[in-house]
């Protein structure tokens, strides 16, 4: 058994770890400081560094391609879910999109664990921090502009069919949002990514590791959790090597392996439910009820529309879809972020048993329900079939504020095997509800208004789905979403803060143990999460340098 010591020992490198170590070692350079990433780094990778080739990384060695437990409420269907497996972490293989949410949803974190600092106002000036904001007019109060992201819009690759996509959005009551990151995404926003001249922005490229162990291609097994004082106290991580190499932590431990991972790391630490633990065998440390659980996800339903001029060069594959610009990013114009009536999410509660959850009537309260993207290209592998012709388009509706929670659990002990990923989606009807209101009011867009009529010829459907109409009815909504499921791949809340870990990020009952990613976020947030995570890491270092000074 060999071993070796540093001040922290950081366990994943990816968006939250890289950022961690990166602002620990720069407040002080004296501090010895491992990262312990079980991937590679990727971060010269010409494929990695093009923005445009994140669908193909997902079938690499980059990505951990989990598979969820069959779906009780998507017909038995597996969902892949994707997480990056490389220094960097999801910087490494995600889409790139840049959206912070809905202040409504931050704020209502701060109200759960009645701490200030985590509502939207606690996040703003880490939100601020970290991006170089691509309007130098833009707000100064709401936005940075020599922070380590650097964002983009979409609008500035001129796709063709803008300005009539956007018409017909307004010609159905949406209007256009300026700035969907201001705190209220509602509306029709261009799309934001984090890129810089049409290339990936990975987070150890912008937050130097200078100074920083790095040990890639290194898989964790379990955190060593020793009776200190009559305190349970972390000491030390345990690889998973042939030698059981044993890394000690003089200051702390710091978990970032995210929602998949960092449950069970710590469910194989002892660390978890008692119940789960003994099923497997593992001696018990500290029963902590809630890891693993409270896991929420933003399911989508994809569908096709033909269009009705292809010829003219609308979508990829087309020998006039030809502007260099058109490939420096998501075919995407626009973010389309909306609420759903409430009276009818109340009744989906209701339906749901919730009337007496204050919890779940938050939900009706908020306004950030559906996000609805249209992208110029259209590709499925089967039922419909279609390729990369430029003859159709593609969307996604998707429910961004989700009632739905799910599970981690261990499928065995070895930390080599995938945990068992059960996000148990579409369980409540308030997440159907709020994914058949974003469907028809996409059908109506598309087919009830001029400006969509002339884009749209038909939605194509698979054998034995109906297509979207005025008259259809909740069942053939549901089978069209139990038929092509997604998953925007914003898995979290497995250790929730205010249940698992507490407002310092401490992991409640052990000393000198943290987690921060993912896993953290108690509610769900109507945004793409990296955003989130590039903040609450910044917001993390801060704490910790002030806990241990």
């Amino acid at each position: 058994m060999s071993s070796k010591s540093y001040d922290y020992v950081i366990v994943g490198g990816g968006t939250a770890g890289c950022v961690l170590a990166s602002r620990l070692r720069q407040d002080n350079p004296s501090l010895s400081i491992v990262i312990v990433e079980a991937g590679p780094d990727v971060s010269r990778r010409p494929d990695v560094l093009d923005g445009s080739q994140w669908a193909p990384l997902l079938a690499t060695e980059l990505n951990w391609q989990y598979q969820t437990v069959p779906q009780k409420h998507l017909g038995g269907r597996v969902v892949a879910n994707a997480a990056g497996k490389a220094l960097g972490g999801s910087t490494a293989i995600n889409a790139g999109a840049w959206t912070r949410g809905d202040s409504q949803n931050y704020d209502h974190w701060g109200e759960v664990v009645n701490d200030n600092r985590w509502s939207y106002d606690g996040f703003l000036p880490y939100f601020r921090k970290i991006e170089t904001f691509h309007d130098p007019h833009g707000y100064k109060e709401v936005h940075g502009f020599d922070g380590a992201i650097h964002m983009v819009p979409s609008h500035l690759r001129g796709y063709p069919l803008r300005e009539q996509i956007k018409a017909a959005w307004a010609d159905m009551g949406v209007p256009f949002n300026e700035d969907m990151n201001d705190g209220n995404p509602l509306g029709v926003a261009d799309m934001i990514e984090n890129r810089l001249n049409g290339y990936r922005i990975v987070a150890p490229l912008v937050y130097p590791l200078d100074g920083v162990h790095i040990m890639t291609e290194t898989l964790v097994k379990r955190v060593i959790v020793q009776d200190i004082d009559g305190k349970k106290v972390a000491t030390a991580i345990e690889l998973a090597d042939n030698e059981a190499t044993i890394i000690t932590a003089r200051r702390e431990v710091i978990v970032s392996a995210g929602a998949f991972r960092s449950p069970q790391i710590l469910m194989l630490s002892g660390l978890g439910p008692k119940s789960e633990l003994q099923n497997h065998g593992i001696d018990v440390v500290l029963d902590i009820p809630d890891v693993g659980l409270h896991l929420h996800d933003h399911i989508s339903v994809f569908q096709w529309w033909k269009l009705k001029n292809p010829e003219k060069g609308l979508s990829i594959g087309s020998s006039a879809f030809n502007n260099p610009n058109y490939f420096k990013g998501n075919p995407v114009d626009f973010f389309i972020t909306q609420s759903v009536p409430q009276q009818g999410l109340l009744n989906a509660l209701a339906a749901d048993g919730n009337n007496n959850n204050p919890e779940a009537h938050r939900v009706a309260s908020q306004r950030s329900h559906h996000e609805t993207w249209i992208m110029y290209v259209a590709q499925n592998a089967g039922n419909p079939t279609l390729v990369p012709d430029g003859t159709h388009i593609m969307t996604s509706v998707i429910c961004m504020l989700p009632t739905s929670r799910g599970t981690i659990k261990l499928a065995d002990t070895n930390p080599h095997t995938a945990p068992l990923v059960d996000p148990n989606y579409m369980a409540t009807e308030a997440d159907r509800y709020i994914l058949r209101e974003g469907m028809r009011k996409l059908y109506q867009v598309f087919r009830e208004t001029d400006a969509g009529r002339a884009i749209i010829d038909s939605e194509t459907v698979g054998e034995g789905l109906k297509a979207v109409s005025a008259e259809i009815g909740d069942e053939d909504l549901d089978e069209k979403i139990r038929s092509h499921p997604g998953t925007m791949f914003h898995t979290a809340g497995t250790l929730s803060m205010g249940k698992v870990v507490d407002t310092f990020m401490r992991v409640n009952g052990v000393d000198r143990l943290r987690v921060v990613d993912a896993s953290v976020i108690p509610v769900p947030l109507a945004g793409h999460l990296q955003n989130c995570v590039y903040a609450m890491a910044e917001q993390a270092a801060d704490i910790i340098l002030n806990d241990t000074m």
